[in-house]
């Protein structure tokens, strides 16, 4: 089994003093970061840019945390450049947007730091992959020394949860993203390649920006929520387990978690890992609100292959579009895998005969004005 060791450290807010200790104290509770930053390298920092989002929504890496973990990386004689394909397409114009809203293009300019501006994508052999033979990636990604991955604790409408392992489905240029949500419509199996990008890209380090994290319908509708703490592990999947395990949700209820588990990357519950860092009495689970599609997608009894798949399509949520918030920017239209929304009178209108409730329309949506429910029957049954 791979490290099980995760490291908490707490940290309220993202003042400079504060986030700059806590960063350091995360590092040395690890061993120290020059034990994976080498002089003269090329790290890149993945982080989360999902969307055109400020700092305080809490959809995307916090700068400040981002700021802390480049001067660190800089003092070892590293040298860093800022990466993520956003949703949408892998484009400078589209990316550039996401940059200045997010304070990343404040932060390589105070620090030096580089941005990512390289659009190329590079197909690689992956015969190790259960669900993905053949992976193609941001060009940039295989050009660093190394990877630190710098993820955001938000619910997901699709996945439940995204954290480490989720972060690095940014690796995968643009629009090809929506491709992988066409083809492997069930979670389950969506899940399994997502274990199958981490552990063809990893990353040195993860770490967990959870010092606001994000509640209710995310990844980007949801609630800001203080956690107060930083994270980190050589093990993305652990640090995903400990991680859920702090906000109420069990591997039962995260696919991610399940496929780890199976492949024996992670232990069957967060009381096996090695917590650094905090007491045992510090790490409990909080209450914390996940989606409501999260009771949808679990039958509490196991049932035959065929019963379990007519009842997930039968209990599935959809998403209903609040056509009085929408401004008509297209984007839940555009970005649609299946491509069944239609524009109509600047309206999104949606064929769910052909939607498979990957919700990237209401992930990607600026005026949250797309929300995920639940049918009568569902809500009867998971009360």
């Amino acid at each position: 089994m791979e490290n099980k060791k995760v490291v908490f450290i707490h940290c309220k807010t993202y003042q400079k003093d504060e986030i700059e200790q806590a960063t350091q104290q995360l590092f040395t509770e690890l061993g120290g970061l020059e034990q994976y930053v080498k002089p003269g390298q090329k790290v890149l920092l993945k982080v989360n840019l999902l969307m055109k989002a400020p700092p305080e929504a809490a959809v995307t890496t916090h700068p400040a945390l981002v700021e802390a973990v480049i001067e660190q990386i800089q003092a070892l004689g590293a040298k860093v450049i800022i990466a993520d394909s956003s949703g949408g397409p892998f484009t400078k114009s589209w990316l550039k947007g996401i940059y200045q809203e997010s304070g990343m293009t404040e932060v390589a300019a105070r620090t030096g730091a580089e941005l990512n501006w390289n659009f190329e994508q590079q197909e690689f052999s992956y015969p190790e992959g259960k669900i993905l033979k053949q992976i193609t990636l941001a060009q940039v990604i295989k050009e660093a020394d190394l990877i630190i991955s710098i993820a955001k604790l938000k619910t997901h409408g699709f996945t439940i949860y995204t954290g480490a392992v989720k972060n690095l489905f940014g690796t995968i240029p643009g629009l090809l993203k929506a491709d992988y949500h066409l083809r492997l419509a069930d979670v389950r199996d969506f899940s399994d390649m997502l274990v199958d990008v981490a552990q063809f890209v990893k990353p040195e380090l993860s770490i967990m920006d959870a010092v606001v994290a994000m509640e209710g319908p995310g990844p980007s509708a949801g609630i800001p929520r203080q956690v107060g703490f930083l994270a980190a592990s050589a093990n993305p999947h652990a640090l995903d387990l400990a991680c859920c395990y702090l906000i109420g949700l069990t591997p039962e209820r995260v696919f991610t978690l399940q496929k780890a588990q199976e492949r024996g990357l992670i232990p069957g519950s967060a009381e096996e890992l090695d917590i650094r860092g905090i007491t045992k009495e510090e790490f409990k689970p909080i209450p914390f609100q996940v989606p409501a599609t999260s009771r949808s997608r679990h039958i509490p009894i196991p049932l035959p292959p065929r019963l379990d798949d007519f009842f997930y399509k039968m209990l599935r949520p959809r998403p209903v579009f609040i056509h009085e918030k929408c401004v008509g920017c297209g984007i839940c239209a555009r970005n649609c895998p299946p491509k069944c929304i239609e524009m109509m009178e600047s309206k999104p209108y949606a064929d769910l005969t052909r939607c498979i409730r990957c919700f990237c329309c209401q992930e990607l949506c600026p005026e949250q004005a797309v929300e995920i429910k639940r049918n009568k029957l569902s809500k009867l049954i998971f009360r």
